[in-house]
């Protein structure tokens, strides 16, 4: 001992230091022990579980558990999850004992698995879901694990987010708090796989070449992805649309071929909506997203909002920052992309918000944590402001309306003849990209991209205010109310918010440059900041369930909702709107016909001429929800 304290102090003497990860990793291997059981369900399956135990027996403990379908490994009692690399290591400076469980039929775990099992509220006997098996799991670790308090908390980002969920439906009484976080809600609607009904087959097909392969039985080793030939996303996708995929991805990959099965919102999907399951829920619930989460954002505002609806006056509250896919949990989230938020929002989450509120439920530590109904980070003003409901009841939702001028209009448009519209031609050989660069795998940053490639497109119509004489700030839903006309039976329709910075714009200390190359900064002048966009399939404009044709030459209506807005355009800022029909490859290309597009062969995919009308007699506007 003497020789070890006398090496560190040498190495100190010397200017050597232990970095902050390896003191984390010494303290917790000095003060933890690792376990691994297998957990018995109602239905005879056994359920690998991974368990961090304090070795602290002065008090009781509470266990903070995630049940995940991504592993818990590594396996090996002797082989640890590095959580000093995490926000995970301050719970074990808490001395939470720690519960990893591979779901069932994934990874270690025995039983089938499921993706987004549906959630059975009239389960009898052995019959089993996430909810129970969660149950069964809590009942377990309550009973026989040494030492703790009987207070579990369960918490997990993206698909562990969706079991989270599950935990929070299954109604057992130690289960105290919950927090999903970007939750898998719904894949047909906004999560991950469908926007609006259009796939997104880029992260689902390069996600689920993988995941979705089969696992006979109990294993250690993941499956490998599919191998891409062409490393140019746009490219590849553009070859190879979704009938392709189909061939690509394999015949034993099940939901896929289901997925492709059901290409409407039907009682398949339905049963999948995560939603259906919240009702009746006791745990306090703390919902978590990123406001640039391009997986789950969707996931995390909707979850939240039929909690709130279906479960009036319990404790449940919603955190939205300025993040991509789980950025809250690692890293300062000071900035995304070109971006800069201007404070480190993600430790300030952590220590405000999401510890706080377990230390409160499971330790009973403290006064009950000052977590408002919505705490809400507002990009371009870049600052937390606290609500006592979600969307705001300050909010004044107002249209502002396209014009035949490329401008944008707070009034209705005063000429009634029908016949003023912005027309371009949506050519499916050449799509609109979602980002100006070339990349392989998806950005975490697009959703905060510069859009000035696309505003040179003429396939991509551009609304813009002028410069305001006053900061303007939208918080809450937004609505696209589009008039249109086109000249075939299908079409999409993207809608962008774009936030365009002054000509002499520059962040601080930034060293102004021309183009990418020779260092610096990215050129900020002018940048025109992606806020909020999203996409339509046309096909579902009057029904998810039922999806119609449309009648070329005939103006109809395809009004829909974004996600959520929190913004403050700045004086001096412009608010432009941005229309397209493609978002390649984010989504899939719609072959602008009315026919089955998992089927769509390379023949089928046409060129359509798209008609936006803004006249005062078919209006097309965004309706704004205006922060007074």
């Amino acid at each position: 001992m003497k020789k070890t304290i006398l090496y560190i102090l040498g190495l100190l003497a010397s200017g050597t230091c232990f970095s902050q990860h390896e003191q984390d990793s010494a303290w917790i291997r000095d003060n933890y022990i690792k376990m691994e059981k297998t957990i018995p369900m109602r239905d005879g399956i056994h359920l690998f579980t991974a368990i961090y135990m304090p070795k602290d027996n002065s008090e009781k403990h509470p266990i903070l558990m995630n049940r995940t379908p991504y592993s818990c490994r590594p396996y090996g009692e002797n082989n640890w999850r590095e959580f000093w690399n995490s926000h995970w290591k301050y719970y074990m400076r808490e001395n939470y004992i720690i519960v990893i469980q591979d779901v069932r039929g994934r990874w270690m775990s025995e039983g089938n698995f499921v993706d987004v099992r549906p959630f059975n509220k009239d389960k009898t006997g052995n019959e089993i879901d996430e909810a129970s098996d969660t149950y069964d799991a809590i009942e377990w670790l309550t009973k026989n694990l040494p030492n703790n308090n009987g207070n579990v908390g369960v918490f997990g980002i993206s698909y562990p987010g969706f079991y989270s969920t599950m935990a929070a439906a299954s109604g057992h009484p130690a289960l105290k708090a919950v927090s999903p976080q970007a939750p898998v809600t719904d894949w047909f609607m906004g999560d991950d796989f469908h926007h609006n009904g259009a796939f997104f087959q880029m992260d689902g097909f390069s996600f689920y070449s993988g995941f979705g392969k089969p696992r006979p039985k109990p294993t250690t080793a993941g499956s490998r992805g599919f191998d891409f030939p062409i490393r140019d996303n746009y490219k590849f996708y553009l070859e190879n649309p979704p009938s392709k995929l189909m061939q690509l991805i394999g015949d034993s990959v099940a939901f896929w071929k289901e997925m492709y099965a059901h290409s409407n919102y039907d009682d398949w999907w339905q049963a999948r909506d995560a939603r259906r399951a919240m009702y009746h829920i006791k745990p306090a619930m703390l919902v978590v997203g990123g406001l640039f989460d391009a997986e789950d954002c969707w996931g995390a505002l909707n979850l939240y909002k039929a909690i709130e609806k279906q479960n009036p006056g319990i404790h449940n509250k919603i955190v939205m920052g300025p993040w991509s896919h789980g950025q809250w949990s690692r890293g300062e989230g000071n900035s995304l992309g070109n971006i800069r938020f201007g404070t480190s929002t993600s430790i300030w989450y952590q220590n405000t918000i999401e510890i706080p509120f377990f230390n409160y439920h499971l330790k009973g530590k403290g006064d009950e944590p000052d977590i408002a109904e919505a705490t809400i980070f507002i990009t371009g003003e870049n600052k937390w402001i606290k609500f006592d409901q979600w969307p705001p009841k300050q909010v004044q939702p107002r249209p502002i309306y396209l014009a035949s001028d490329g401008a944008l209009s707070w009034n209705l448009p005063t000429y009634l003849k029908a016949g003023s519209f912005s027309e371009y031609i949506s050519d499916p050989e050449h799509p609109v990209p979602y980002t100006e660069d070339v990349h392989q795998s998806r950005t975490n940053a697009y959703m905060t991209d510069d859009q000035r490639f696309a505003s040179r497109r003429p396939d991509v119509l551009t609304f813009e205010t002028a410069p305001l004489e006053e900061d303007l700030t939208l918080a809450g839903v937004l609505t696209a109310n589009l008039k249109v006309n086109i000249s075939g039976t299908d079409a999409d329709f993207v809608v962008k918010i774009i936030d365009v910075f002054p000509e002499n714009f520059r962040y601080a200390g930034d060293v102004a440059q021309q183009g990418r190359a020779g260092g610096g900064s990215y050129m900020m002048a002018g940048y025109q900041m992606l806020v909020r966009g999203e996409i339509m399939r046309g096909r579902f404009r009057n029904s998810f369930e039922k999806p119609d044709a449309f009648k070329p030459g005939k103006i109809e209506t395809v009004k829909f909702d974004l996600p959520d807005i929190a913004h403050t355009f700045k004086k001096d800022h412009k608010l432009m709107i941005q229309v397209q029909s493609s978002w390649f490859p984010l989504a899939d290309m719609n072959p602008q016909q009315f026919i089955n597009i998992y089927e769509a062969k390379q023949e089928d995919y046409k060129k359509a001429a798209i008609r936006i009308y803004h006249d005062g007699t078919n209006a097309s506007s965004i309706i704004i929800p205006i922060l007074r």
